[in-house]
């Protein structure tokens, strides 16, 4: 809901051109931005630094993205740290079939943790840039978003005193859970919703990966996913009906169903090891239409939530970051509106390609357990044209490492 009157203390608050709700890789790539052009703002997170800073998150960036935060000053560690990967491995029939997607398209995949790469955007919002970022607050509220004065009101962790920010704009960065989504006016905006009706089980695992690569096991039994993480940390995934309980999951069924799944001819058994995460993930997308009301803007999962399908979700919030920032620094600096005015068109020309894409993909990934021999049989054929069909396989390349040129 939207509190539209002013906020108590109105007179006495302080005065910012931006406030950034939410610290992720969103929230914190808009505040450099704004930063690095000496716009006036303040990032505000629930969490704490260390919170934010170690939550287990998505891994994989592509390599545009890759390039952005690079030419902006923003990716810290990754050029360094980051796995490199130019194909992936999808398993069926008891077979392997390797797909080298770097081959066909000259991009790639970086493996980076979403951890690292917030540490690395913490530190140079606040550390390197001395940029204002308060931790630990607490019932954030929106007020005033149709007007040119809006504000933001929050609780301080330390005093519990409810402290006001008056703003010309408020970048939505909050996440699924945040605040920001739910403000923005209902007669004016639509969120679109799609249910698989699919359970991943996610599971973070202390083991080498048992692969260079990503493994995907097409099974009859259900989808099973191999991600590496680090050398010393996997990621797994394995479909599982939605809603179920991790406890239905001991380490002894867990390790069965991933050498099952995951198993072909000549492929070694997946590296066992202890398991640091367990949780269950329902399947589900969402977009918001439009992202923008007032003088408040979506960016990342407050926006539109993309399942981890296809490793789209971290992309898009970077995505939508890169032209916020850049479309706030023109209208603040230099009194161009033009890419406010464009801003939520032009995210969701890429969130609805890749949504289009996360489909597809959950499909091949789901359709041989899906108990339909005729869906089983189409999606097998579907596997069979990317190893037999270079324009199937350039296709998917492309939409795979998000390397169309427009959208």
């Amino acid at each position: 809901m939207i509190f539209p009157s002013s906020p108590p203390g109105s007179a006495t608050g302080e005065r910012r051109t931006v406030v950034v709700v939410g610290a992720g890789p969103a929230g914190l790539t808009v505040g450099n931005i704004l930063r690095d052009a000496s716009v006036d703002c303040v990032v505000l997170e629930a969490g704490s630094r260390r919170f934010i800073e170690t939550r287990p998150r998505a891994g994989v960036i592509e390599e545009w993205a890759v390039r952005a935060l690079r030419r902006r000053g923003l990716a810290g560690n990754l050029p360094a740290a980051a796995q490199v990967h130019d194909a992936c491995e999808f398993r069926f029939g008891g077979e392997r079939h390797r797909f080298a997607y770097g081959d066909l398209t000259d991009h790639r995949h970086h493996v980076y943790p979403q951890p690292l790469l917030v540490t690395d955007l913490v530190r140079e919002y606040a550390d390197v840039r001395g940029g204002d970022i308060r931790f630990g607050v607490r019932d954030v509220r929106l007020h005033d978003l149709d007007t040119d004065r809006p504000a933001v009101s929050y609780l301080c962790p330390r005093t519990g005193e409810r402290r006001v920010l008056h703003c010309a704009f408020v970048a939505g960065c909050d996440g699924a859970r945040g605040v920001t989504r739910d403000a923005m006016p209902a007669d004016r905006t639509r969120i679109v919703r799609r249910d698989d009706g699919i359970g991943w089980l996610a599971l973070l695992a202390e083991a080498p990966p048992s692969s260079d690569c990503v493994l995907f096991g097409i099974h009859p039994r259900g989808f099973a996913g191999h991600m590496p993480r680090g050398p010393g940390v996997t990621r797994y995934y394995l479909q599982c009906p939605p809603g179920d309980d991790p406890a239905n999951w001991p380490h002894d069924r867990v390790w069965d169903e991933l050498r099952t799944r995951l198993g072909a001819a000549g492929a070694p058994a997946p590296t066992e090891g202890r398991l640091i995460e367990k949780r269950v993930l329902d399947m589900h997308h969402y977009v918001v239409e439009p992202l923008d009301a007032g003088r408040l803007l979506l960016a990342g999962d407050a926006g539109h939530l993309t399942a981890p399908i296809a490793a789209k979700g971290m992309n898009l919030a970077l995505h939508d970051a890169f032209l916020l920032g850049d479309a706030l620094v023109a209208y603040v600096t230099r009194g161009d509106g033009s890419g406010l005015d464009g801003y939520s068109q032009a995210c969701l020309r890429r969130v609805w390609d890749y949504q289009e894409f996360s489909q597809w993909l959950s499909d091949i990934y789901h359709g041989v357990a899906s108990g339909d021999p005729f869906r089983a049989a189409t999606t097998l054929a579907r596997l069979r044209r990317l190893f037999t069909s270079p324009t199937a396989a350039a296709a998917f390349a492309e939409q795979y490492l998000g390397s169309a040129t427009s959208f």
